[in-house]
């Protein structure tokens, strides 16, 4: 009678203990679920590396130009070398924007995602607007001749609109987006500096966090 009554209490713990593992099994689905739904996911990590290879090479030519034709200092912009400053800057902005649509599409089709739903719409227009009020705001500050405030708040505002997309696809971006705002404080404060500081955020932080984000999410 006691063997009964010890195997009978066996079975319906196994039971309980199986079923409530069922259950936070169910939960944890829904969760994904629930994640994959609201958050796009298809980001790709190659394509931040390009953009910082981008930033980089952008740099070197327009650091050439500055120094060759513009009394060797990087503070003092002739002309005709503003201008082909702002177009390089402008390539690299467009070449990186081209370069994360091909990429991102290519793996969304490859995870059998949709390219445009919600959640892209969401994290599109929550990355757009700090881009866009600080892209207006540094064209104001440029037209003013400020050179020097300007890779500061470049970065300040690209790492706002990081952070403010984060919540709509991988939430490790908001970090990369924290430091390009560091940086960004950082070089208002140390304007001389500023060229180099937006080497580091716009060039060798993309291509560290890129590397990072490709084989964390990418390979696998």
């Amino acid at each position: 009678m006691q063997n009964s009554i010890k195997f009978i209490y066996f079975v319906f713990q196994s039971t309980f203990i199986m079923s409530n593992e069922d259950y936070l099994k169910d939960i944890s689905e829904i969760k994904n679920l629930m994640n994959k739904s609201s958050r796009f996911i298809s980001l790709s990590g190659l394509s931040g590396i390009l953009a910082g290879v981008y930033a980089l090479i952008g740099a070197a030519i327009a650091y050439w130009l500055v120094i060759s034709y513009s009394g060797g200092t990087l503070y003092i912009f002739h002309g005709w070398v503003f201008w082909i400053a702002m177009f390089v800057l402008f390539m690299v902005a467009l070449l990186s924007a081209v370069t994360g649509i091909i990429l991102t599409t290519s793996k969304a089709k490859k995870n059998n995602e949709k390219i445009w739903d919600n959640s892209s719409r969401r994290l599109l227009f929550n990355f757009l607007v700090p881009l866009a009020v600080g892209g207006i705001y540094c064209i104001i500050i440029l037209s003013q001749g400020r050179y020097g405030q300007t890779g500061g708040l470049m970065l300040i505002f690209y790492g706002l609109a990081l952070v403010n997309a984060s919540k709509y696809s991988i939430g490790n971006i908001k970090y990369l987006g924290f430091i390009q705002i560091i940086l960004g404080l950082i070089a208002s404060y140390y304007p001389g500096f500023g060229f180099w500081l937006w080497v580091l955020g716009f060039g060798v932080m993309h291509i560290i966090y890129g590397t990072w984000m490709h084989f964390k999410y990418d390979v696998k």
